[in-house]
């Protein structure tokens, strides 16, 4: 229950607070961040066994996927990748470093990018998209962190496996 003097948009501001929170932080796990930290070069592109993915197809995906959901939430023209192909780098290892710093720099770019939607007052959360089939701000934001987090999980995991965490 609300406080009386509380309105709708003091309210809404808490909500944001909290999404921004969820995005960047890392409450509930560890963040995107904490988890390539540090990562030995020579360990990204390695699968483990019986392992679907290595570490930079996870981050390659993150970065795909987080981009689509942001160009949806602000382009009401923008198309998506055909699924699955489109979200998932068939090369085990990122073919440079300039190619992982690029992945990283640009999963952080449109992090924030998105961010600065839910920072937008008039953007309003609980309106659906113009496009689309209800999906709204909110919702975008929370798909953002719960894939993200998932394949957190699984960098982390495999991470683990090869004795780099």
């Amino acid at each position: 229950m609300t406080q009386p003097d509380q309105s709708i948009s003091d309210i809404n501001d808490v909500v944001r607070q909290q999404l921004i929170a969820l995005l960047t932080g890392s409450n509930a796990h560890q963040s995107f961040d904490d988890a390539v930290k540090d990562l030995p070069t020579e360990l990204r592109g390695v699968k483990p066994d019986k392992l679907p993915y290595s570490i930079w197809q996870l981050v390659d995906h993150i970065r795909i996927a987080q981009w689509d959901i942001l160009e949806f939430s602000r382009d009401s023209g923008h198309q998506s990748p055909p699924w699955p192909s489109g979200y998932w780098s068939k090369e085990l290892a990122p073919a440079d470093e300039a190619a992982w710093q690029q992945a990283l720099e640009q999963i952080r770019e449109d992090r924030d990018a998105f961010v600065a939607l839910l920072n937008d007052p008039g953007r309003d959360l609980y309106a659906p998209f113009e496009h689309g089939d209800g999906q709204n701000l909110l919702r975008e934001t929370l798909l953002i962190a719960d894939h993200t987090a998932y394949h957190v999980g699984e960098i982390i995991i495999i991470r683990r496996l090869l004795d780099a965490w």
